[in-house]
């Protein structure tokens, strides 16, 4: 059954809105933009009734402001009514591009003050609203998410603090670890994977050949074979796979040095490489594998993550681009993009937009995500239209 059908057999859970922070204005536009567009096109002799009131609009788009006092204190205002609305509200924790007045000096905004934008928006919302739903592409605080010694647990904490201000679900894309979620068991938490949009941005950007014979799926470390193995098992595609050889008798910059890296797999002589990982950081380990990789002959290497933070800047990825060691770089606009990386001639922008906008339009009507989550058939079919499958 299509999508469309699916939702107008069920009734809203209340009229919709959605709160975009201004960490997420642009992606959040987007998003307003499919949903108007789809529910004016739908035919539904439902609409006009008592329980779709407010169903039709120009808009979803709640006006809410986060301004700030010069202290750095601030505030979350809400200007028109949520009472009773079905709220989703977007924030982007890593968009560092935002700053604010902090005593007359200028202060780039961390994930820790998104994260308090965020929670004051909540307030704000003063319980009134029907339910409410977090859209949080990069999890706040997900590499701490396990204790090695006496440590803090701050993304546990994070989730169990948003729940307890009354937030339902939560969901996010690519989590670190998801079993981050086990600190809230009686709440929604979703964690979504990009891939169908990776392969599909892929097709439509490079000429490739689908096959065990010309592809291999390459995880760059222990931490994300799953990840890797879902990619090879959806894809018909042989596994390869680097771990992290370290020098644990000394500590470098807060951890221990990688000495290097070793390969598990076949050879990948003469075959496109596929490198999947959760996060560019400061992008070392992507690049190091991409150098391995070319060592080992591979054809072309494709570095694709769900974020690019690019935490070292871009410098070292155009050199190794230059020297051919990396052919393409995909990553989402979940999270903040700089203007020079969306220049640059080896970025391929994954548009995630669409995605979300199906996730929040399926969920308004209290219907399943369970087919939006596994993406499996929409995979077969961009392969089969691109003739990588009979």
């Amino acid at each position: 059954m299509m999508r469309e059908e699916k939702n107008l057999e069920t009734i809203p859970v209340g009229p919709l809105g959605i709160i975009c922070l201004p960490s997420c204005k642009a992606l959040g536009d987007k998003i307003n933009s499919y949903i108007v567009d789809w529910r004016m096109k739908r035919e539904n002799e439902h609409t006009a009734t008592l329980p779709f009131n407010g169903y039709l609009k120009d808009s979803y788009l709640v006006d809410a402001k986060v301004p700030r006092f010069g202290s750095g204190e601030g505030k979350g205002i809400i200007n028109q009514s949520v009472r009773g609305d079905d709220l989703y509200i977007l924030t982007d924790v890593t968009n560092y591009s935002l700053t604010y007045s902090l005593c007359g000096f200028t202060n780039h905004m961390s994930p820790d003050d998104h994260f308090q934008d965020l929670k004051r928006v909540i307030a704000a919302v003063g319980g009134k609203a029907r339910r409410i739903t977090v859209i949080m592409p990069f999890l706040y605080e997900s590499r701490q998410h396990k204790r090695t010694g006496r440590e803090s647990l701050d993304c546990a904490l994070a989730l169990q603090e948003l729940t307890n201000m009354g937030v339902e679900n939560i969901i996010t894309f690519d989590a670190h670890d998801p079993r981050v979620q086990n600190a809230i068991p009686l709440k929604g938490f979703e964690t979504v994977t990009p891939a169908y949009q990776f392969i599909k941005s892929l097709l439509q950007k490079e000429t490739i050949t689908v096959d065990s014979d010309h592809m291999m799926i390459i995880s760059p470390d222990e931490g994300g074979t799953s990840r890797a193995v879902y990619y090879s098992n959806v894809l018909g595609l042989d596994l390869g796979m680097f771990y992290k050889r370290r020098d644990y008798s000394r500590i470098v910059n807060g951890r221990n040095p990688i000495v290097a890296h070793e390969f598990l797999g076949s050879s990948v002589e003469g075959k496109d490489c596929l490198v999947i990982d959760d996060m560019i950081s400061s992008g070392e380990s992507m690049l190091d594998v991409a150098a391995e990789l070319k060592k080992r002959k591979a054809r072309r290497v494709f570095l694709a993550s769900s974020f690019g933070l690019f935490t070292n800047g871009l410098e070292k990825f155009d050199q190794y681009y230059q020297d051919g060691m990396i052919d393409r770089i995909l990553t989402t606009n979940l999270i903040y993009q700089t203007p020079e990386l969306l220049k640059k001639p080896y970025y391929i922008n994954v548009d995630m937009s669409k995605y979300i906008a199906l996730i929040i339009d399926t969920l308004n009507h209290d219907t399943s995500i369970s087919e939006l989550l596994d993406p499996i058939e929409r995979i077969n079919r961009i392969l089969m239209k691109y003739g990588q499958k009979k």
